[in-house]
């Protein structure tokens, strides 16, 4: 039986205010090929995953806090309890617009690091409006800072 526990995984901060911890997939305490699935926490009051997209079928599900989901050109609240579809080559971004963290699992197939992960850190994450699509009306910017 393996079994994976969060208090052992380090995981990886990001510029955007974040914290990923992977729990399944390529070189993850369950080494799966399929399918990959974590923990993310968005810190309290702008805390991102960024613009961005990427080939698989994705689901956010929200465990707690409040986020400003970007799918699209749809923009929408969603809160702890809620699951969100991101489909294949669909650009989306969340934001934690509460005061506490926002904390959620992601789950996409098949396992591995996609590429948005390592332009957030190399400081080459395209652009929204410029290299990408732009936001929704009304979005909050999204996060480009290069690394320190």
């Amino acid at each position: 039986m393996i079994i994976a526990d969060l208090k052992e995984i380090q995981g990886r901060t990001y510029p955007a205010r974040r914290r990923t911890q992977c729990i399944v997939g390529k070189g993850a305490p369950i080494e799966t090929e399929n399918f990959c699935m974590g923990l993310v926490t968005l810190e309290p009051n702008g805390g991102q995953v960024p613009w961005h997209d990427q080939q698989s079928e994705e689901v956010y599900f929200v465990l707690s806090g409040t986020g400003e989901m970007c799918l699209g050109a749809e923009l929408r609240e969603i809160h702890s309890g809620q699951a969100v579809f991101i489909p294949p080559g669909e650009f989306h971004q969340i934001t934690n617009i509460g005061d506490e963290p926002l904390e959620m699992i992601y789950c996409y197939g098949p396992a591995g690091d996609v590429a948005h992960w390592r332009q957030e850190l190399d400081g080459t994450l395209p652009r929204a409006g410029e290299d990408a699509p732009p936001l929704p009306e009304g979005a909050r910017r999204q996060c480009t800072d290069k690394p320190l």
